[in-house]
């Protein structure tokens, strides 16, 4: 879509607001709405001002003007404001220098892209996500300095089969065993439904949604591959879409990793596969369907796996999905079929065309510019230094005995172990001017200060439980 043609709709569908939306560093949508009357060609090149001091991880206050440069290519109808309101995605600029800003995630994901052309490896890098996330009827939390809690309630949850509903009709899912039942068990499927066709709306392409292992609502819609960078503005749509089709039939979504004790987490198994031209790369007559290239790639994705981990997993309670028990891969390895490998090669077709490889680490709490660039960073780096990933395992790692885990690498047991790792091992995404010696240091510093500090710092609930007495 070009400027003429965003206009063009705007008059057709009678817009009335602009929303212009962009990544702060973490990764969460900021935005900031204009009259549609505002809106003319003049701005997709000149952009808008705005205060850059005031996003997470941006300027200091002494350099805060920023540029929104709106991206006409993913203009879209929003699908929940009341006054007719269209939507874009917009780049950042430095207004004096009109250079792309180095933090702006979505300017590290075109940099990953164009990288990888520069290499002459491939000219496309497919993405296809698997986003996993949690419906809950209520949610409160509080952290002061003399009290700690949260509480968490779904009319699926295994705990509330005693509970008096007026009535309670049963159909509560047990623990781990989401995986797939029918209504009236599956109490979800409408919600669900609703999120998917509102996603179909709005131009995603969504393969199927479902209900997931976890009681207490886990549910999974997944999109089909698309390029990286699409893929990750449309995973912004895809959990603006989810938040706000639930908040309208009162209810709550969360994609943090680990919500429930003792049930499984939620992941976002990430496929990923290069292509040159019409091309698919990763097909060949190697160890399952791969060519030469494709292990190449899987043995820089294992080499920097801690490292990845500090943009894949980026949150303290990523590393509670990420143990023994609950599908989550901790163990650095690849297989075919193996669920359980930290890298799988799915085997459901013989198509050359669907030949990827599937890194199960990454969970949906990250900034998806920033871990598909992270990805991609690795898969080129092995390719152009012929990593060799070592020999596939095939057997049930959890049935492994002590002797045969010791050769078989874990991924970090905590945020804090990740950022250390991603602070040793960065040079590979520094390549290309991608990921920048700013934004490296920018992301550990933000993160050790405002999440792993500010967890190490504080009380939990369960020390209460474990220590009072002593």
């Amino acid at each position: 879509m070009t400027p003429k043609e965003v206009l063009a709709l705007c008059r057709e569908k009678d817009v009335k607001a602009i929303d212009l939306r962009f990544m702060d560093f973490p990764g969460l949508w900021q935005h900031f709405t204009i009259p549609v009357c505002k809106l003319d060609e003049d701005v997709f090149e000149d952009g808008l001002g705005f205060d850059g001091s005031s996003i997470r991880g941006w300027k200091a206050i002494n350099e805060s003007d920023m540029l929104v440069v709106p991206q006409p290519e993913t203009a879209s109808l929003d699908p929940f404001a009341e006054l007719p309101t269209l939507s874009m995605i917009c780049n950042i600029q430095d207004p004096i220098t009109r250079e792309d800003y180095t933090r702006d995630p979505r300017n590290v994901a075109r940099k990953a892209v164009n990288y990888l052309k520069s290499t002459g490896i491939g000219d496309t890098c497919y993405i296809g996500p698997e986003a996993e996330f949690f419906i809950f009827d209520d949610v409160r939390f509080e952290q002061t300095p003399s009290e700690g809690f949260y509480h968490i309630d779904s009319i699926e949850g295994q705990w509330n089969r005693g509970k008096d509903e007026g009535p309670n009709l049963g159909y509560k899912l047990r623990h781990k065993e989401g995986y797939f039942p029918v209504p009236p068990a599956d109490q979800m499927m409408d919600l669900r439904n609703e999120m998917m066709q509102t996603m179909i709306d709005c131009g995603l392409d969504v393969e199927c949604q479902h209900h997931e292992v976890g009681t207490a609502g886990q549910a999974e819609i997944d999109l089909q591959f698309g390029k990286l960078v699409d893929m990750a503005d449309n995973m912004m749509m895809y959990k603006y879409i989810v938040k706000n089709v639930a908040a309208r039939h009162g209810k709550t979504v969360t994609f943090m990793p680990k919500p429930l004790f003792g049930d499984n987490g939620s992941g976002m198994h990430t496929h990923i596969s290069l292509w040159k031209g019409e091309e698919p790369l990763f097909a060949g007559n190697g160890y399952a369907g791969l060519s030469e290239m494709a292990l190449y790639a899987i043995g820089g994705l294992l080499k920097h796996a801690s490292a990845i981990l500090g943009f894949t997993n980026p949150t303290t309670n990523s590393y509670k999905r990420l143990v023994p028990g609950f599908e989550a891969p901790v163990n650095l390895a690849y297989s075919q079929r193996n669920r359980s490998a930290a890298v799988r090669i799915p085997m459901y077709s013989a198509s050359p065309r669907s030949k990827r490889l599937e890194f199960r680490c990454p969970d949906p709490s990250c900034n998806p510019y920033l871990a598909f660039s992270a990805m991609l960073m690795a898969v080129i780096d092995g390719i152009q230094n012929k990593i060799d990933p070592g020999e596939p395992l095939d057997k049930d790692i959890y049935d492994l005995t002590p002797e045969e885990l010791t050769d078989v690498p874990q991924t970090p047991g905590s945020l804090a172990d990740a950022l250390s790792a991603l602070r040793a091992d960065h040079e590979f995404l520094l390549r290309g001017d991608v990921f920048t010696p700013d934004v490296i240091d920018t992301w550990i510093w933000y993160k050790t200060e405002n999440e792993v500090d500010a967890l190490r710092l504080r009380p939990h609930p369960y020390e209460f439980c474990m220590y009072y007495d002593i």
